[in-house]
This record gives C-alpha cells, sequence and structure tokens, in this order.
C-alpha cells in the first residue's frame, strides 16, 4: 500500500470515528481559542484528521490520492532513500504551518472553529504544480486547464474569499497551505523554479485540445 493511501485510509477512519463521536469531534477541531487559553496545541493537527461531513472528507482524500504518490515520488529522487518520511513529515508539517494564520488572527474569537485536511492537500497539490506546471488538469472533470493557471487562480480566490469572510470555509488554511507546498518544494529542488518557467515559456494551448 502507498504511503498516499495510508494516510487516506488513517483520516477516513479518524474522520468516522468523530462522525460518531461528538466529544471528540469537537474537541480534535481547531478551536483557536481553546488553543490559545487552553494550551490545547494537539489541534493544530487533529484538526487536520476529521472532517464535516463525507463530501468534505471525500474531496479532500480524493484530490490527495490523484496528487500525493507523484509528489512523493519526487521527493525520493531528490532525498536517495527519505523521500517517504520527507513527504509524510511535508503533509504533517502543512496542516500544522496553514492554521498558524488563523490560529492568530481567531484566537480571540470562543466561537470559530476550523477542520478538515486541505492544508495539507493543498500543499500536495501546489508542490505537484510546481514539479509539472504545464500537466492538464480538468475542472469538474469537463474543462481542461494547465496546472499553473489552475494555481494561479486557486491563489487568487482563496487569498480573495480570506479577506471576504463571509462564508465558513477556512480559505486561509488552503492559501498558506498552498504556499507552504511551493516553497518546501523549491527548497528540496532549487533548480525547479527556472524548470518551471521555462516549462511555462514552452507551454502551448495545442495540449489542451483533444
Amino acid at each position: 500500500m502507498s504511503t498516499t493511501l495510508i494516510i487516506i485510509a488513517v483520516t477516513v477512519a479518524l474522520s468516522m470515528y468523530a462522525f460518531s463521536n461528538h466529544d471528540i469531534f469537537y474537541k480534535w477541531m481547531m478551536n483557536p481559542y481553546s488553543v490559545a487559553n487552553k494550551n490545547q496545541y494537539f489541534r493544530f493537527l487533529t484538526s487536520g484528521f476529521i472532517h464535516s461531513d463525507y463530501v468534505h472528507l471525500g474531496f479532500n482524500m480524493l484530490t490527495l490520492y490523484f496528487f500525493g504518490d507523484h509528489v512523493e515520488y519526487f521527493f525520493e529522487i531528490q532525498s536517495a532513500g527519505f523521500g517517504t518520511l520527507i513527504y509524510v513529515g511535508f503533509y504533517l508539517a502543512a496542516i500544522v504551518l496553514s492554521e498558524i494564520p488563523t490560529f492568530l488572527k481567531h484566537k480571540n474569537n470562543v466561537n470559530y472553529n476550523s477542520l478538515g485536511a486541505s492544508g495539507g492537500v493543498a500543499a500536495i497539490v501546489f508542490s505537484s504544480i510546481m514539479i509539472y506546471p504545464s500537466n492538464v488538469l480538468y475542472i469538474s472533470m469537463l474543462v481542461p486547464i494547465p496546472a499553473f493557471v489552475f494555481g494561479i487562480l486557486y491563489l487568487v480566490y482563496s487569498y480573495y474569499m480570506s479577506k471576504k469572510g463571509k462564508d465558513n470555509i477556512n480559505h486561509d488554511a488552503h492559501f498558506y497551505g498552498a504556499v507552504f507546498g511551493i516553497l518546501f518544494t523549491l527548497v528540496v529542488d532549487p533548480g525547479l523554479l527556472s524548470a518551471f518557467f521555462e516549462e511555462i515559456g514552452n507551454f502551448s494551448l495545442g495540449t489542451l485540445l483533444p
């Protein structure tokens, strides 16, 4: 079983456990006020392994499934045997670090909660975009779009929605998880930056045609 499938299996199991146990569900989600005032720092990590419902869980895990193995393989090539360790550490760090801006923004708000693996998943997706910028992704399974264009639109949308702040989605975690994914990947292989722009420069719209 691949590392990505193990992460998915653990996340699904913990999410389903939390669905059936409301005490665990509320104890594990990110509540910045509880972290700041009760020192419940475990919430930075546990919140990334539970989800609001099956749709939320399914979307995150399906996305992780499509992108995860490619990123782990890249880390394996770069590290000569430590790829799995780096991949797991990268994913867990992304979950934690993507929640820090949320914590700082809402630490005095007793009613604010967030949960989900979106920060870690966003880091995986954007690591993949840095490695394979001209890969073609499909929006709603129908509309083809280059990975690097999707990345730009995703960052702009997440930043805008974070500032707007009128829904219950933690767009900060999406945005900062994505940024962490980009930066971490470039630390692992700084040469990717020039390769990224070179591949974009050579991109042709013809690759989007069937």
